[in-house]
């Protein structure tokens, strides 16, 4: 049966949910599933925007076939070859003989290396800022290389000023018959999901997402269509504002979130003090985890989200306690930056876990650390270097 909803008079979302997939790119958790957005558009001539990923075929087929009706498909757009969005292609050639694929070079590329395909006749390439009428549509092309894939191109109907936008501005979750942003509380149910999706997948790229923005931003847009989540037609510019203060490094809060591995329990007790250290201080927004059992795309989300951030850790086989590392390892991947770190380790015999930490956090892009770093012994006696370390905190905090 189809599913499909009507986005503008001859737009439609022919996409599909799915939330039986646990995992993202068998990764990152998604406990509320995951949408594979597609659209088509009902000019003069017909355009599909994307496909979906396989594990919702019968569905996608179905809802192109309830729109298209007797009309055939004229042209496939690819903005994003992933096989999450492009895995239906052979397919959807083989019902749609007529139809021309349209991609850039390295979608052409990358479709010989994921598809045994002829495409003689059949294909249209484009550049940047190439353009195809489609009637009363005119559709103009940007490429966005590594946002998140180097091939990744967005769309921007000139008619509209909605722009397709591939990966970028996607979101985790399932669709929930609700397909635009203003029909959900997005703020309160889904602005989590949108900005662990952003961090996990797009972050690394900061740099090509603020490219991206300042091509396609003074044109104005009207919509937002993504690959995953919600469409945005209302409040555009708030959305638009998260990803540009993301891609720019910069926090949206300043708050603490104080990220604590624990053997024994120890070092967590100190996680603990200091949480309520910070809080006797007046500082409002802190949040407390344990990285061992807090998958590291929350905690990624969550240094993307704060200004600053507490490390606590034990030392382990003279080194650091993996799950911190791993951590850190991931932080540095996904360019976190521009935050102020506090640091506190324990050791029995010979704590190393600062140094550790330290010297990770100095690869990494603008990083602070505050002192004093706490060195604990065991348990925690460090009573009045714990209180100076929240001194320092909150001071830092009203900077």
């Amino acid at each position: 049966m189809q599913c499909t909803r009507k986005l503008l008079p001859d737009l439609y979302w022919v996409g599909a949910n799915d939330r039986r997939l646990s995992r993202f790119e068998n990764i990152f958790p998604i406990p509320r599933g995951v949408s594979y957005n597609s659209y088509v558009l009902l000019d003069e001539k017909t355009v599909l925007l994307d496909t979906v990923d396989h594990a919702v075929g019968r569905q996608f087929f179905e809802n192109v076939a309830h729109v298209l009706g007797e009309r055939k498909l004229d042209y496939v757009v690819l903005n994003h070859m992933e096989p999450d969005h492009c895995a239906l292609l052979e397919e959807l050639l083989r019902r749609h003989p007529e139809a021309t694929v349209v991609g850039n070079a390295k979608t052409f590329q990358m479709i010989g290396q994921f598809f045994d395909l002829d495409l003689a006749g059949r294909s249209l390439t484009v550049a940047e800022n190439s353009t195809l009428e489609t009637g009363r549509h005119t559709l103009r092309f940007f490429l966005a290389p590594m946002v998140h894939w180097p091939e990744v191109m967005v769309t921007y109907d000139e008619a509209t000023k909605a722009l397709f936008s591939a990966d970028a501005f996607g979101t985790f979750g399932a669709l929930p018959g609700s397909v635009f942003a203003d029909e959900v509380d997005f703020e309160r149910d889904w602005l989590d999901d949108a900005r662990r999706y952003y961090a996990n997948i797009v972050g690394k790229y900061g740099g090509p997402v603020q490219m991206l923005l300042k091509k396609v931003c003074p044109r104005g847009v009207s919509m937002l269509l993504p690959l995953h989540g919600p469409v945005w037609r209302e409040n555009v510019d708030w959305f638009v504002g998260k990803y540009d203060l993301w891609s720019r490094y910069e926090p949206e809060e300043k708050g603490v979130v104080i990220a604590y591995a624990s053997m024994y329990g120890n070092t967590e007790s100190a996680a603990n003090a200091l949480s309520a250290l910070l809080a006797e201080r007046g500082v409002r927004k802190i949040a407390v985890y344990d990285v061992s059992g807090t998958n590291i795309s929350e905690l990624i989300s969550e240094f993307f989200r704060c200004s600053h951030i507490v490390l606590a850790a034990p030392t382990y086989n003279g080194g650091l306690y993996p799950p911190m590392e791993a951590l850190l390892l991931d932080a540095k991947a996904l360019s976190v930056q521009k935050r102020t770190v506090a640091l506190m380790e324990n050791g029995t015999w010979a704590p190393a876990a600062n140094m550790h930490m330290r010297k990770m956090l100095d690869e990494m892009k603008n990083m602070t650390v505050l002192e004093p770093a706490v060195s604990i012994r065991s348990s925690m006696r460090m009573g009045e270097m714990l209180g100076t370390l929240a001194d320092a905190i909150a001071a830092s905090l009203q900077a």
